[in-house]
């Protein structure tokens, strides 16, 4: 069996003293990388995130894209996204095309976290559905598939790290505890990540799709728009926040009552702030 000789040979090295080579370490690795148990192929994958983003190992990284297994295939595009190279980005566009929606929601966050355009248009496609702002990217049987799945607590945690971008505003709050809550139950609809996630950029097709987001039939999506609009610290969109303040859902309604007030702050500071670069300073000669 394939453990039985991985084992072996790591024992064999430590019992003799010996340095493992590089062609020794490869060998391992390709071994498990070959293995029947989907399992062993999905650890040597997540462990290959530590190796080189080029050669041998990396080309079979990228081969690991067309894996029978779903767990495998999102192992790669979790071990591609910290490769920061041309060659992973268009893997990671390949895997756009994945038949299952974690792999392919998996690759555009990936995507989006670097800043490419092709991530953002499957966000927006999650995002818009059927609405104005959806992307043509993909096919409405792909959108309709990406919607309705449903989002772990635990990639709350890659929405901070990656997804996140906010501009802080001083003596305001960046809305973490409140992304949480949003993303603490079991399941949260994809599109509510994507409303996060989307959050910060200022393209005028995002806003739309937030708007229309606004009126999503589930709350927490509903929640994720009144989050990221009120994080764009855009006084004018607190008129966009109002009619949810008689939302039925309660996170809704107290989301957007404390975005109004965010965004009623930064109007305040905006024109405080206007006022004293207007009031003239005494001249050094003026007498008081």
């Amino acid at each position: 069996m394939r453990w039985i000789f991985i084992v072996s040979m790591a024992a064999a090295l430590v019992a003799r003293g010996l340095a493992a080579t590089d062609a020794q370490c490869i060998e391992i690795l390709q071994h498990s990388l070959d293995a029947g148990n989907p399992e062993t192929r999905k650890q040597a994958v997540l462990a290959l995130s530590l190796t080189s983003g080029r050669g041998p190992l990396f080309d079979q990284l990228v081969r690991m894209l067309q894996d029978k297994d779903v767990e495998v295939r999102q192992a790669v595009v979790a071990s591609l996204a910290d490769v920061k190279s041309q060659r992973a980005t268009a893997a990671l566009r390949t895997a756009l095309e994945d038949s299952v929606p974690e792999v392919s929601f998996a690759a555009a966050r990936a995507l989006w976290a670097r800043h490419d355009r092709a991530g953002r248009a499957e966000l927006l496609a999650v995002l818009g559905g059927e609405s104005k702002s959806s992307s043509n990217f993909f096919s409405k049987q792909k959108r309709d598939a990406l919607r309705m799945m449903h989002t772990p607590r635990t990639t709350f945690l890659f929405a901070v790290q990656h997804g996140v971008g906010f501009i802080p505003v001083p003596g305001l709050g960046l809305g973490v505890a409140s992304m949480q809550g949003i993303l603490g139950s079991s399941g949260v609809p994809g599109r509510a990540l994507a409303a996060l996630l989307l959050g910060a950029d200022r393209d005028p097709a995002t806003l739309e799709a937030l708007r229309d987001a606004l009126a999503d039939k589930d709350s927490s999506v509903r929640a994720a728009a009144v989050h990221s609009i009120s994080l764009r610290n855009d006084p004018a969109l607190k008129k966009e926040l109002e009619p949810l303040l008689q939302d039925d859902n309660e996170a809704v309604r107290l989301r957007a009552a404390a975005g109004c007030l965010r965004l009623s702050a930064i109007a305040a500071s905006a024109r405080m702030n206007k006022r004293s670069s207007t009031v003239p300073s005494p001249g050094p000669d003026r007498k008081e």
